[in-house]
C-alpha cells in the first residue's frame, strides 16, 4: 500500500501544472469487433481454440445496451459547467469483413467501414445491435462520447497476412466465428498480435503511415469529425516514423507514462514521458488506472480516488486509462453491470469530493495545455 501511495505522488511530479480540477476518461478499443458472440466462444473453445485472457472472452463489438447502460452512468453526474462525464473512446475505423473473406476462401484481407459491421449485424443480432450506430451518434452529439484515433485496426496485418498465406488452421476457425481472439500461433512471432504498428524488422513498416493516412481519412468519415488525438494499439509506434504523424493532421498523442519502445531486430529503449511534453507532437499521459473487469485489484474505485487525489495534489489533470471490456455485457451481463456500477461509485465521489471538477474529452485537453503554452 505505501509503495503504490508513493508511486501514486512520484509519477505526477514532472510535466504541465493546471489549478483545474479536470478529469478525463481515456478508454481504448471502441469499434472494434474481437469476440462476436455466446455461440462463437463456445464454438472456438469445442474448436480447442484456449480463450484465457479476459478480453478474448468478454470483449465485444459495444452493443445498444452496453452504450445505453454507459449514457445512463455518464449522465447521472455533472460537473462544474453543468456537463455530464464524458468518455474519450480511442475508436477503430475498420473491422474485417468476414463474409467477404468467407466468399474469397480466406485467399486475401478484406476490410469494412464500421457502420457496415454495424449494419451486418443488426441483421444478424437485432436484439442486441439494431439501432446501436444511431445511438452511438446520439452519445456524440450529447457529449457523452468524444473519439479518437485507435488506428484502423487492432491487429497486426503483417501477422495477420503471414498467417493467411500459412493457411493457419487456428486463423480460419476464428474467422469463421465471426471474431479475432488469441490462437496459439501468434506466439511465433516477436511483436504482439493487437499491436497494429509493432515490427521486428524495419521494412515491416513500409506501409504503416499509409494505413494511418488512410486510418484517419475513413476515422472523419465514420465519425464526423477530424482526430486530433492518436493513441497506438498496445502503444507502439516506430520512432523513426512518429515525427511523420503531425503531418497527417494529428496534434496530440496518448502516451502511457513509462513505455518500452521495439526499435527494431530486438533492440529496445525505455522512455519516460510526461503531460506536455514532446518533440513532434504534445504528450498526453494518462496518471490513473482503472478496470473493474480485472481481478488483481480488490477494489477499483478506492484503487483510481487514490491516483486521481495523487494527480491533483500535484495539479494535474486526471487523465483515467480504461478499456471498452470493462463495460461490455453482450457476453456476460454481469461483467457490465460490475463495470458500471465501480464507474457510477467512482463518479460519485469524484463530484462529491471536488464539486469544481470538469469533465472533459483527450482533445479538448491537448487544446487547454496548447493554449497554456503559447
Amino acid at each position: 500500500m505505501m509503495k503504490q501511495t508513493i508511486s501514486n505522488y512520484l509519477k505526477n511530479i514532472p510535466g504541465w501544472q493546471t489549478n483545474r480540477k479536470l478529469v478525463i476518461f481515456s478508454v481504448d478499443d471502441y469499434g472494434n469487433v474481437r469476440l462476436d458472440s455466446k455461440a462463437a466462444r463456445d464454438n472456438l473453445r469445442k474448436d480447442k481454440i484456449s480463450l484465457t485472457s479476459h478480453f478474448d472472452r468478454l470483449d465485444t463489438l459495444e452493443t445498444r445496451d452496453d452504450l445505453e447502460s454507459l449514457y445512463t452512468v455518464l449522465s447521472s453526474v455533472q460537473d462544474k459547467h453543468g456537463n455530464p462525464a464524458i468518455f474519450t473512446p480511442y475508436a477503430l475505423t475498420c473491422n474485417i469483413d468476414f463474409e467477404a473473406m468467407a466468399n474469397n476462401g480466406y485467399s486475401e484481407y478484406v476490410y469494412e467501414l464500421l457502420p457496415k459491421t454495424y449494419e451486418k449485424l443488426s441483421l444478424k443480432d437485432s436484439t442486441a445491435y439494431t439501432g446501436t450506430w444511431e445511438l452511438w451518434k446520439e452519445g456524440i452529439d450529447k457529449g457523452l462520447m468524444k473519439p479518437q484515433f485507435h488506428g484502423r485496426e487492432h491487429f497486426n496485418l503483417n501477422i495477420f497476412n503471414d498467417l493467411l498465406k500459412k493457411r493457419s488452421e487456428n486463423l480460419l476457425k476464428v474467422l469463421e466465428q465471426d471474431s479475432y481472439v488469441s490462437i496459439p500461433d501468434h506466439r511465433n512471432y516477436k511483436n504482439g498480435w493487437t499491436a497494429a504498428y509493432s515490427f521486428d524488422d524495419k521494412k515491416e513498416t513500409e506501409g504503416f503511415l499509409d494505413n494511418v493516412r488512410d486510418g484517419l481519412k475513413m476515422f472523419k468519415e465514420v465519425y464526423g469529425f477530424d482526430s486530433k488525438v492518436f493513441t497506438p494499439p498496445a502503444q507502439q509506434f516506430p520512432l523513426h516514423l512518429e515525427p511523420k504523424l503531425s503531418a497527417l493532421g494529428l496534434e496530440y498523442i496518448d502516451r502511457p507514462r513509462s513505455l518500452k519502445r521495439h526499435l527494431g531486430n530486438g533492440r529496445y529503449q525505455m522512455e519516460k514521458h510526461k503531460l506536455g511534453g514532446g518533440t513532434t507532437m504534445l504528450e498526453l499521459v494518462r496518471n490513473v488506472v482503472f478496470e473493474p473487469s480485472s481481478a488483481h485489484i480488490s477494489n477499483w474505485v478506492d484503487f483510481s480516488f487514490r491516483q486521481i487525489e495523487a494527480a491533483f495534489f500535484w495539479k494535474k489533470p486526471a487523465n483515467i486509462s480504461s478499456h471498452r471490456v470493462n463495460f461490455c455485457g453482450h457476453i456476460d451481463p454481469e461483467n457490465r453491470k460490475t463495470g458500471l456500477t465501480a464507474l457510477k461509485q467512482l463518479l460519485d465521489k469524484i463530484v462529491k469530493r471536488w464539486p469544481e471538477v470538469e469533465f472533459i474529452s483527450a482533445d479538448q485537453l491537448g487544446d487547454i495545455i496548447k493554449t497554456n503554452n503559447k
